[in-house]
């Protein structure tokens, strides 16, 4: 606990638990008005102290760890790691607000989570049916060529465990057929999964967000995506430039001297940039506003990377509540902005 002046006035250790989290809160307030806080790990482990903290109109901040630099001159310890993390906050080190995770948006997380996961999962046994098949039989092999992936799942889940014959031969077609219906079964049950949480993510969309959903090129997992880049408190992005920096389409000036320069920006939330592509990429296809805005660029001289790199800077949506409005970031040195799209 520190002072506005930075003067340390205690510090002291406390369960990660809700008997904890009451604990700590009494032991600040005895100190004095709690207005800010730093927790490391505001999206993991420290979710849960993020939220506890929120509830209680404190104003929570990302912390990074501790410098290199101070940990060889100062050590490592739980004491020293806090006081840094507070004079982070203290100084405006650390300006990255936590996000609430206490609404929708952490419901679409949680449910877009466990369909990526299983995703993944399905693609890696429709690889290994494939695998199998491969090293199978030419009889089972040649019984199953030419089907596409769907029709190959059915066929295999319908797979009988039959009685094989004498010799090594019979038993490896029949450890064959075991494992191509088991993954089968697998692959069919990871897709009901996916489905329906397909459909909750859809639900929970248009139930919160109807809005975001009706622009061009924007479906549930893409409107998704960028909602979970924002957070249950949009109010925590200051500003379009932010917002734009959070996804990672803002420019970054390199500049030395009279010469002034822009590059790309290579940080922020990858999956945002990747959601704001596929928006981009269907706007261009479906949408007659942008395809005008790229002929007119490109009647200007401008590439179609560089078209789409304009597009990807353009989209923010200005409140989640009243649904997204699309204007361009502010991107300070470079050519007048453009009209919206």
């Amino acid at each position: 606990m520190l002072s506005t002046l930075g003067a340390v006035m205690d510090t002291a250790p406390f369960p990660a638990t809700s008997v904890g989290y009451r604990a700590l809160w009494e032991w600040a307030s005895q100190l004095g008005a709690v207005h800010r806080a730093g927790v490391e790990g505001s999206g993991s482990y420290g979710a849960a102290l993020s939220r506890y903290l929120l509830a209680r109109r404190v104003e929570v901040f990302e912390v990074s760890r501790p410098d290199r630099s101070v940990r060889r001159r100062r050590g490592k310890s739980d004491p020293v790691d806090a006081q840094e993390a507070a004079r982070a906050v203290l100084s405006g080190r650390a300006r990255s607000q936590a996000k609430a995770g206490d609404g929708p948006v952490q419901c679409a997380r949680l449910f877009k989570l466990a369909r990526d996961s299983a995703v993944k999962a399905r693609t890696q046994a429709i690889n290994q049916l494939k695998a199998v098949l491969v090293t199978a039989d030419p009889e089972l092999r040649e019984q199953l060529a030419g089907l596409k992936t769907p029709a190959l799942v059915r066929t295999c889940a319908q797979f009988e465990d039959r009685e094989s014959g004498d010799g090594e031969t019979a038993a490896v077609e029949q450890a064959t057929r075991i494992a191509l219906c088991l993954l089968a079964q697998r692959i069919d049950q990871l897709t009901g999964q996916i489905r329906g949480l397909e459909r909750r993510l859809t639900a929970l969309m248009e139930r919160h967000f109807p809005q975001l959903l009706t622009r061009v090129g924007i479906g549930p997992d893409s409107a998704a995506t960028l909602l979970i880049t924002m957070g249950d408190n949009p109010e925590r992005l200051c500003s379009e430039a932010s917002f734009a920096a959070l996804r990672g389409v803002s420019p970054v000036e390199y500049s030395s001297g009279p010469q002034r320069h822009h590059r790309l920006n290579r940080g922020g939330e990858r999956r945002a940039n990747a959601a704001l592509y596929r928006i981009v990429q269907t706007r261009l296809r479906c949408d007659a506003r942008t395809r005008n805005y790229y002929e007119r660029r490109i009647a200007e001289g401008k590439t179609r990377r560089e078209i789409i790199r304009c597009l990807k800077t353009l989209g923010r949506p200005r409140s989640v509540q009243s649904g997204p409005v699309w204007h361009r970031a502010p991107r300070s040195g470079l050519s007048t902005p453009n009209k919206m799209i």
